[in-house]
């Protein structure tokens, strides 16, 4: 933007200008951004969220960091928590009230004084590390699962998807899952993820998959699936010494009076080991 009378123009009026207008629109046309639905759903949902930001300014921080929980100045940072952006950090841009662009961290690109657990998203703790990662990515390759980073904000943790073409170089039929970990969360945090979205596979929210044994089991609701694979995270993070989210996860459907119907205990409990199976995460397993 411009110095001067530009300069001084508010949120309010940004768009009464045709050249800014057109930025945005080629920007929204360009990426193909909120095309769909749930896209543009989440969209307003993250809006929503960021009151300390104007709605323009928080749609930015949306669109350079998708899953983004917290984000300050760098003088916010310092002053209101003690932390400071960590080396080679990338800022996010907004629009400044009265002046050209203002820079932002997430809470996830500062190091410092600590923050409470629940300023995460999802906090989990464990003696887990990026080699224990590694090697975990590595096992479930040879049941067919490959495994991508992507980089998001703390609310986006990962995902995990049946893949609709064989992979260049791959042998027909081999990899035909792919699961999704934010790089920028931490160890304990990318190994409750790991787990989760296994139980997803594993309890059969995918379809069926012969080589792994997994029945189809798609009918169920949102809220059943994420249960179901919540218990199967619970089980095994406990089991390997690591806290998560899940216990505070699953006493909402307690408080909420969930019936026992919604799950499958027998299911969760099946998915549970063939992952612990599949992970090595007991020196001694029989699988019964």
């Amino acid at each position: 933007m411009v110095a001067g009378k530009d300069a001084q123009r508010t949120q309010g009026d940004l768009f009464e200008h045709q050249e800014e207008r057109q930025v945005l629109d080629e920007l929204l046309a360009e990426s193909k951004l909120y095309h769909q639905s749930r896209d543009y759903l989440e969209l307003l949902d993250f809006v929503s969220r960021f009151r300390q930001y104007a709605p323009f300014n928080a749609m930015l921080l949306q669109i350079q960091k998708p899953g983004l929980s917290y984000a300050a100045s760098v003088k916010d940072w310092k002053h209101r928590f003690g932390r400071e952006p960590k080396k080679k950090a990338r800022p996010l841009i907004i629009m400044k009230p009265f002046g050209p662009v203002m820079l932002l961290y997430d809470i996830m690109d500062t190091v410092g004084r600590a923050v409470p657990d629940d300023a995460f998203s999802f906090p989990a703790k464990g003696d887990v590390t990026q080699q224990n990662i590694s090697r975990y990515i590595t096992l479930i390759e040879k049941g067919g699962i490959r495994s991508e980073y992507f980089d998001a904000g703390d609310r986006s943790a990962g995902s995990i998807n049946r893949l609709g073409k064989y992979l260049a170089g791959e042998p027909k039929g081999k990899i035909r899952f792919q699961l999704n970990l934010n790089r920028n969360h931490d160890a304990p945090i990318q190994f409750a993820t790991f787990i989760h979205e296994l139980g997803h596979l594993y309890l059969g929210h995918l379809g069926d998959d012969e080589a792994l044994k997994i029945p189809a089991r798609t009918g169920l609701s949102h809220a059943q699936r994420e249960l179901e694979a919540e218990s199967v995270s619970y089980i095994l993070c406990k089991r390997a010494g690591v806290s998560s989210r899940s216990q505070t996860y699953l006493s909402r459907f307690v408080d909420n009076n969930t019936t026992i119907e919604d799950i499958d205990i027998y299911q969760v409990m099946k998915a549970a080991g063939q992952v612990e199976l599949l992970l090595k995460l007991r020196s001694e397993y029989t699988e019964v």
